[in-house]
């Protein structure tokens, strides 16, 4: 017999509440103990001073949590802006990722101008992403791109020549199946094969692609239950992060509230039950 497998869980707080201390409490209710830092108090990660960082290290420390990972919002501006702000915003990235002893920060391929095609700014997103994944892999920290809606990773193929073309071990890919639905693709079925051997860390959040809408995992067209079964299969290492966006969801976030959060960390506590 196989051993059995252990699943590692984080959650994005400011999903439950916007407040950190009562955030991370539901979280150690139902046995989370990683943070994935987007942001605290209604400020965003990278706009956290120095005493705010340190009510995070304090609030996760008294509770026994860590925080592997920074869900900076570094990407998420138009290509045809100057790469000087990216780079403020990733050396902040950086800092903080280091005070917190995070391994991974979180980014983006950028949003293009409208009705151009992609291909038309690749050689500049990869310009730099290799600029960025220089100045990581100095610091000893992982990128983590995600897939997101109308950015130039948006779907399987783009994210993987982003992933391929890199080519390096400082590059790793997030796995989002919802943000996948919302752009039109079965994640498992077009994006699992192109992506599993990049895939470092994954967003439980889950969507219908009749409409769009984000709902628990399991309840929409995002195969995540397939998709844990290949994680489980490969005896995957990264964490589960539950990012549910089911109360609001947009460009620059989501909220779902303690209920609704508890709703989704049940349908995934389902999920895993199935396997």
């Amino acid at each position: 017999m196989s051993e059995p497998f252990n699943w590692r869980f984080a959650a994005i707080a400011d999903e439950i509440d916007p407040d950190l201390a009562p955030a991370l409490d539901v979280m150690r209710e139902v046995g989370i103990l990683a943070l994935e830092l987007r942001s605290a108090w209604g400020k965003g990660v990278l706009d956290l001073d120095e005493d705010e960082l340190h009510a995070v290290q304090r609030e996760t420390s008294r509770r026994g949590m860590i925080v592997p990972v920074i869900a900076s919002p570094i990407g998420k501006s138009l290509i045809t802006e100057p790469i000087e702000f990216e780079l403020r915003r990733l050396d902040r990235a950086l800092a903080i990722a280091q005070r917190l002893d995070s391994w991974g920060i979180r980014l983006f391929s950028f949003y293009l101008p409208s009705g151009c095609p992609p291909d038309q700014y690749r050689e500049a997103i990869l310009e730099r992403f290799q600029r960025f994944v220089t100045l990581a892999a100095a610091a000893g920290i992982v990128l983590l791109h995600e897939n997101e809606k109308d950015i130039y990773g948006d779907i399987p193929e783009r994210c993987h020549d982003l992933l391929k073309t890199i080519d390096s071990p400082w590059l790793r890919a997030v796995w989002d199946p919802a943000n996948f639905v919302q752009c039109g693709v079965h994640p498992y079925q077009r994006g699992f094969p192109l992506l599993a051997p990049y895939i470092a860390h994954v967003h439980i959040k889950d969507a219908r692609l009749a409409t769009g809408e984000v709902t628990p995992a399991g309840e929409g067209d995002g195969e995540v239950a397939e998709t844990l079964a290949a994680l489980a299969a490969a005896r995957y290492e990264g964490y589960l992060s539950l990012e549910p966006h089911l109360l609001s969801a947009g460009r620059q976030g989501g909220f779902s509230g303690r209920a609704a959060f508890l709703r989704a960390h049940a349908a995934l506590q389902r999920l895993l039950e199935q396997l």
